[in-house]
Formats: structure tokens, sequence, C-alpha cells
């Protein structure tokens, strides 16, 4: 009877042990992104229209980085004083130091040609309208364009948090959050906030990862110095103060289970 007791002791604890493990475990339903997509049929396009521009304008404050190359050799011009210091060295902040910067008013100084309007354009808008001018001092030659300010930061249950580059026109939340290394376990995905700068001060959005309805969303597409917190779920500090008793709790009646099979 008493050997009987002990063994009933022992399960109970051996199940306490199992159900705090489990408990500590994340749901797959909170982990799965799109999870919506399932509706569909396989085999199904599936297109969603975003009515925000993927594409970035240019705001006062940016910098611009400008290149004007020549497939004439003799063809030497005001820009290639420039370009020669940033072939030389062409670290990002050699780049940035070359680069120039959209004035309060919207403009940038740029040699020979003066002022050139380009805020409230995309960055191929800039180099098209930059084309245009130095085709009518100089013939042959190629103009790239960089936003070089394009930077966003993950902060939070990522990977990888920290601050990016982005040398594309555009990114959306998704790549961003690859570039971090994808999210972690216990990332609310959920309640992505994005918090975002502006004129008028900062603003913060929150966005769905676990639902297709993300691709609709205003803020799909990420803008310069955004910053993407992801803020874990409460399940996080739970499974992090129940984990160790669930060890101990484990080890004890496996332990104990182990002994009394031997007796």
């Amino acid at each position: 009877m008493k050997h009987r007791m002990q063994l009933k002791s022992q399960l109970l604890l051996a199940f306490i042990a199992v159900m705090l493990v489990m408990s500590s475990c994340v749901s797959l339903k909170k982990v799965k992104y799109l999870q919506d997509v399932h509706d569909y049929k396989q085999g199904d396009t599936i297109v969603f229209r975003n009515e925000s521009s993927p594409d970035y304008r240019v705001q006062p404050g940016d910098n611009l980085y400008v290149d004007v190359s020549s497939l004439d050799s003799k063809n030497l011009n005001p820009f290639e004083a420039n370009q020669r210091v940033s072939y030389q060295n062409n670290s990002e902040m050699s780049v940035y130091l070359n680069s120039y910067m959209v004035s309060d008013s919207g403009f940038i100084n740029f040699p020979v040609v003066g002022k050139i309007q380009v805020a409230g354009l995309t960055v191929s808008e800039v180099k098209t309208r930059l084309q245009t001018m130095v085709n009518d001092f100089f013939q042959l030659t190629t103009v790239t364009v960089k936003l070089v300010n394009f930077k966003i930061s993950l902060l939070g249950e990522v990977v990888r948090p920290g601050t990016y580059l982005v040398y594309q026109e555009n990114i959306n939340i998704l790549q961003a959050i690859s570039m971090a290394g994808d999210l972690a376990p216990y990332a609310n995905r959920s309640k992505i906030m994005i918090i975002r700068k502006s004129g008028r001060g900062s603003s913060v959005h929150t966005v769905n990862l676990l639902n297709t309805n993300i691709f609709k969303s205003p803020d799909y597409y990420l803008q310069p110095d955004d910053i993407v917190y992801v803020e874990p779920m409460n399940s996080k500090n739970y499974a992090f103060t129940a984990f160790p008793y669930a060890i101990i709790f484990s080890t004890v009646t496996t332990t104990l289970l182990i002994l009394n099979f031997f007796k």
C-alpha cells in the first residue's frame, strides 16, 4: 500500500513537471506568418494590392550620393575630382562625406548645374532630372544617385538586433526582419511596432504579421530611420520563470522513478 502511494506521488510530480515544460512552449499558431494564406486553394495565385508607394520620396535633411561618369576619357569635368575621392575610398563614411544634403527648402547645390529641386521626388526621379540637366553640359555621361542615409533599426525579439543600411530604393517589413535573422521564438508577431520620425515628431504604427492584411497596410514599406520594435509575448516571462523549476521537477521525479524501479 505504501509503495503504491509513493508511486502515485512520483507520477503526480512527473505530471506536474511535464505540464510545466509544455506550458513554457510556444504555440505554433502564434509563430506562423500569414496564417490565412491556407484559406486559399493550393495552386491559386493570390494578388494583394498595396495602395501606398514602395518608393521613398526625398525629404529635406536627406543625403544623396551622386556619381557622374563618362564613357569619354577626354571628357574631363568638374564632377571628376569628387568621384576620384570616392573610387579611392568607397567606404560608407567616404560615400556619406561625398554626398549632397537636401536643404530645408528641398534643394541640392550641384556643381555647374546649380540648385536642383529634389524634395518630393523618388530617387529614380532625381536621377532622371540630374541626367537631363548634366546632358546639357556634357555628352556620354551616366548619372547614378543613391540615398545614403537609408537606415533602419530592429530591436526586441529579433535574432540579431541592430541598425542596418538599406541599399535598394525600398524595403518592406518582412525583408527588414529577414536582415535581422528572423523573429525570435517568443516574438509577438501580432503586434510589431514601427516608430517613425516626421517633421511633426515621432509616431507609432502597429502591424500584424499573422495574416495577409499586412500586404495592404500603408506601413508595409519602411522609411529611412524607422525603428522596428518587436515586443515579447506574455508567455516569455512565465516560460523563463517556470523552466528551471520544470527541469528540477523532471530530474527529481525521473530519479525517484528509477530508484523505485530497482527496489
